[in-house]
């Protein structure tokens, strides 16, 4: 398991318009322990597309990334853990609303 120790969360532009809903993008840095198989030295990061669409949130995809190089780590998010991200972008996400758009 793993917490969140700082986040951004931004606006994703469709300059197509190809999409629906809304896409905002959240790059959590993550605490992990070194006994867990996901830690590594340079750091810990999670991508999420959290995507808001006729009144409903979700998150669309999401990656793992070395904190300091943005090398990606192929590992997947537990039911739980992936429980526990919604969670925490859809709080951040409703604190922040006015700010980001």
């Amino acid at each position: 398991m793993f917490t969140v120790t700082e986040y951004s969360v931004e606006l994703m532009k469709d300059p197509f318009g190809i999409l629906t809903g809304e896409r905002y993008e959240f790059l959590l840095d993550l605490d992990v322990a070194e006994d867990d198989e996901l830690h590594h030295d340079e750091g810990v990061s999670l991508r999420v597309i959290y995507v808001i669409e006729d009144g409903s949130a979700r998150i669309a995809k999401y990656e793992f990334l070395t904190t300091s190089s943005n090398r990606y780590i192929d590992f997947e998010l537990e039911e739980d853990e992936e429980q526990m991200v919604f969670a925490y972008c859809k709080e951040h996400f409703d604190a922040a609303a006015n700010e980001i758009k």
